[in-house]
């Protein structure tokens, strides 16, 4: 799509009357109503507004670019003014603004929009542009000038880097909370001056369109440094161990140079990623290819987890006041606990949706959110639980996978339409039909069975599954076989099976208290500094937060990780033996000993737990002098 479909001459205002920000933003904002491109100019007024409050969106050079991606957005369209004294916008660089290019953009993800906007982005960088702009004379004049420099923008994209193997190599990441203009404007920034230093440069953009020109696990291993110009969160773990500068995606625009120069030195020390576990450089980089399976699993689970933790912990809470206390009709009953059931109730029930949704959307982007987030609650609904959630979320993500291809090659005139009809409605209903007859009575059927079986496990097959489940925990410290484990107690928890969180609490509790054991106990195996770790793993591990272990098993996995799993599996195994169940999914000793039953129990399981992986460590380790 060229910038020209977007400018048109009735979205061109060559004399800018207002005399400040607020008002030259109103001004813009009554041209794009005046020229039908918006249904409210209040609410959308106020988006833009909203945008300046992040950052000022008054780039330097003279160049505004105020934006919002809103529902009130008939068509995309771009307006321009013009300011011949020039405004005070509080640009980045403190000087008056003259020209006004006001991005309008629709909810959803019509990528050819976006991408003639990160052109726009481009073409506001050259200031032989930027002069002409300021020259010309009427709206057709702005629209020959951006027309060239779009044939030019155009020209420099295909001929690319000189990528010559005896230059220097950077690789970048830029992004900003709407995705549109910063994330462009910083990267071809970094660009053009890297261009102009004779360094070969790589830019990741993060925008509203997607991840565009992803990094790859080689040009991050080739690069000698590494920029990250971003407001808004980016996958850092693939940088560990490289020279990292991580700024503000303004401070891509204001001084690249700088930057570029930092990145470049190689005194600095390096990133580290800290307790991230590093991932496949393909499923980082969000690339076209294949993205580990696992990778769109953690997207579900992690971004489930408040609600399962926020919802699980409130029920557990209202239990405090008995355990039918929230039941109107029962003697016990409690106005309060029944209110602080409700709430709890109702995020812990969002929590499959949330799963599915979030899976869907790792695979296809936003498109799969809707599907995903649909096929989850018919999951939820229809009995197949946080198996039928599992399933929900990777049919729906590469069902739009699908959809967006069989859909490409529709006739431009119909891109506004996708995000906002064709996807949903496309997606939504497959999905349903698929989940309604293909795959909820299966797997209903599945997860009552699973249910069933757990809820008349006793005596040694209890006993075993405590001892699986909590020794897990402690395989990974928080990577997949810990993730695993995890999701598993969460299920049963949702279908009121709470022995298996219990193991996959006490046994995620035991590494770190293990390690603050060991380093009192056995001192002279282990350093000063890993000495004064122990007061901190002794917290996280009453947290619930195993990853204070991982430094010590990073760096010694051949006693530390054996060591921690007969700790967890046992911690695991007597807490079934001791018929002690904990009805939350997170919380440690603050809520095993407030809401749980067997509290002494549990206790007592953990410590004998904690204390045989700490015996076995210290017993296991040399002293640090041997070493």
């Amino acid at each position: 799509m060229r910038i020209t479909e977007l400018l048109t001459t009735d979205t061109i205002n060559m004399n800018v009357s207002s005399g400040n920000k607020d008002s030259v933003i109103g001004e813009l904002v009554q041209g794009l109503y005046d020229a039908r491109r918006i249904t409210d100019k209040d609410k959308f007024e106020a988006a833009i507004h909203r945008r300046e409050s992040q950052s000022t969106t008054g780039v330097g050079d003279g160049i505004a670019i105020p934006h919002a991606q809103t529902g009130e957005v008939v068509a995309p369209a771009i307006m321009f003014g013009r300011s011949e004294a020039g405004i005070d916008y509080d640009s980045m660089d403190g000087q008056p603004a003259f020209l006004f290019f006001m991005i309008a953009a629709p909810e959803g993800q019509a990528t050819t929009h976006l991408d003639a906007l990160a052109k726009l982005s481009a073409i506001l960088m050259n200031g032989e542009a930027r002069d002409q702009l300021m020259a010309a004379k009427s709206p057709e004049d702005i629209i020959n000038t951006v027309d060239h420099f779009d044939d030019s923008e155009s020209s420099e994209e295909e001929a690319g880097s000189s990528g010559a193997s005896d230059r220097p190599f950077l690789v970048a990441v830029t992004a900003c909370p709407t995705g549109i203009a910063h994330t462009y404007m910083a990267a071809d920034a970094i660009k053009k001056r890297a261009g102009e230093l004779g360094i070969d440069i790589k830019v990741e953009t993060n925008g509203s369109a997607g991840v565009k020109n992803p990094l790859t696990a080689e040009d991050i291993e080739r690069a000698s440094g590494i920029i990250v110009a971003a407001d808004t969160n980016v996958e850092m773990a693939r940088f560990d161990g490289k020279n990292v500068v991580e700024v503000p995606v303004a401070d891509g625009i204001k001084r690249p140079e700088e930057l570029i120069n930092e990145s470049m030195d190689s005194a600095r020390p390096k990133y580290s990623a800290g307790s991230k576990k590093k991932v496949d450089a393909e499923s980082n980089s969000g690339s076209k290819g294949k993205p580990s399976v696992y990778k769109h699993l953690m997207n579900g689970v992690s971004n489930m987890l408040p609600f399962v933790v926020a919802g699980g912990i409130l029920i557990a809470v209202s239990f405090m006041f008995g355990i039918h206390s929230a039941n109107p009709d029962h003697a016990d009953y409690n106005p309060v606990a029944e209110m602080i059931n409700f709430i709890g109730s109702n995020a812990f029930e969002l929590m499959i949706p949330i799963l599915a949704g979030f899976i869907a959307m790792s695979i296809a982007d936003r498109p799969g959110l809707a599907p995903g987030m649909v096929g989850g609650l018919m999951a939820s609904a229809m009995g197949s639980g946080f198996l039928g959630g599992l399933i929900a979320g990777f049919l729906a993500g590469f069902l739009m996978v699908g959809i967006k291809k069989a859909l490409e090659n529709l006739p431009q005139v119909l891109d506004g339409l996708k995000p906002v009809l064709l996807y949903p409605l496309l997606g939504v209903f497959l999905t349903g039909v698929i989940m309604y007859y293909i795959v909820d009575p299966p797997a209903s059927a599945l997860n009552d069975w699973m249910n069933t079986t757990l809820s008349n496990m006793s005596g040694g097959n209890i006993v075993l599954l405590g001892a699986i489940v909590g020794g897990m925990m402690a395989v990974d410290m928080g990577g997949p076989v810990n993730k695993a484990a995890y999701a598993f107690g969460i299920a049963a928890l949702s279908a009121g099976n709470p022995e298996p969180i219990t193991a996959a609490m006490i046994g995620g509790m035991v590494p770190p208290l293990a390690i603050a054991f060991a380093t009192m106990v056995f001192r002279n195996r282990f350093t000063q500094v890993e000495r004064s770790s122990g007061p901190t793993n002794l917290i996280m591990g009453a947290s619930f937060i195993t990853e204070g272990a991982i430094p010590f098993a990073a760096a010694d996995p051949i006693r530390v990780i054996p060591s921690m799993i007969i700790g967890s599996a046992t911690a695991g195994a007597l807490a079934m033996a001791f018929a002690t169940s904990i009805n939350a999914p997170h919380g440690g000793l603050f809520v095993a000993l407030t809401i749980g039953e067997g509290k002494l129990m549990f206790l007592a399981a953990l410590l004998i737990g904690a204390i045989l992986s700490g015996v076995i460590l210290g017993l296991l380790k040399k002293p640090v002098e041997q070493n």
